[in-house]
């Protein structure tokens, strides 16, 4: 399913057209606060990066816009070429790309491991495979995108500790692979979920994850949302 639907139509305009949205429940009503990683990486001087792709990047980027200790986050496409890192081409699905969302957070507020436990408790159902929630496809599977060698530690650490509690129902699908480059999203998808609330898809499918994210993590949560364009 691309997003043609969703900006262009909403749910309403989909079913008075007679196109059908897949509904299936929010990642955030089904959210659960999983351990923290066993391994994490030391405060570091200097704002540091975080990639992770977890279906739509509206959610993801609205989940982490509320997060302390973050500074800024984009939504945009990572795992292929430049010249194909734009919305259209990416949503054929086999550009090698996933909707994806660059993480800038300042290490002595929160660490790399943080982020990543709240990306696996409310951000996404990380068993499912080329699929987030309502959308099908490789452009919304689940990645984390290691900005170095250390990070790719953690995270193949994390997924296995995960794993071997059998913290979910089924295996973990999220990969684990070298961060090669992120190219930001069209300015109309930035701060999607802050700007459009009451959107039907934002409704049905993310508020409930920042909600989540309130209830699971209040320390971590800011109702002040960290905006793409903000720089802060």
């Amino acid at each position: 399913m691309t997003r043609f639907s969703k900006i262009v139509l909403g749910s309403a305009g989909a079913a008075l057209l007679g196109v059908t949205f897949l509904q299936l429940p929010a990642r955030g009503a089904e959210a659960q606060m999983v351990p923290p990683p066993a391994r994490d990486l030391p405060a570091a001087s200097g704002p540091q990066i975080a990639v992770l792709s977890g279906g739509c990047f509206w959610g993801v980027q609205g989940v982490f816009e509320h997060v302390r200790g973050v500074q800024r986050v984009l939504a945009g496409y990572s795992g292929g070429k430049a010249e194909t890192a734009n919305y259209e081409t990416v949503s054929g699905g086999d550009t090698g790309h996933a909707e994806s969302v660059q993480i800038t957070f300042d290490p002595k507020l929160i660490s790399y491991g943080k982020v990543l436990q709240i990306f696996f408790s409310v951000a996404l159902d990380p068993t499912m495979k080329d699929a987030q929630g309502p959308d099908s496809g490789t452009q919304y599977r689940s990645e984390i995108f290691a900005a170095n060698a250390d990070q790719a530690t953690i995270a193949r650490a994390y997924i296995a500790q995960l794993g071997a509690a059998h913290v979910y129902p089924s295996p973990i699908a999220t990969r684990v692979d070298p961060l090669q480059a992120f190219y930001p999203a069209e300015a109309y998808h930035q701060d999607f979920l802050e700007t459009h609330p009451s959107y039907p898809y934002i409704v049905i499918n993310d508020m409930p994850k920042v909600d989540a994210l309130k209830k699971l993590f209040p320390a971590d949560y800011t109702a002040e949302a960290h905006r793409s364009t903000s720089g802060s």
